[in-house]
């Protein structure tokens, strides 16, 4: 069995997490590290009704709309 260089290791771990890569460019030509991650303002229609009566429960609750939106998301995925 061959030993494993480290171009070998550092190629399989770019296979495995190229949201790394992207932080190391990103390092290359800023000098500054970014975050693995960022917000974004998806766009997609929903029900203008439904967005409204949800917002308003939302403000009355005092719960965050994105971060329960991300919670659900992140339960389908689980559900797959």
């Amino acid at each position: 069995m061959q030993k494993k260089t480290f171009f070998d290791k550092a190629k399989k771990v770019i296979e495995e997490n190229p949201d790394m890569l992207a932080v190391f460019e990103e390092f290359d030509r800023t000098g500054r590290f970014r975050k693995r991650t960022y917000k974004i303002r998806p766009s997609f229609t929903l029900d203008e009704d439904l967005f409204n009566r949800y917002r308003n429960y939302c403000k009355k609750n005092g719960i965050s709309m994105s971060a329960r939106i991300e919670n659900f998301i992140k339960q389908e995925l689980q559900q797959k």
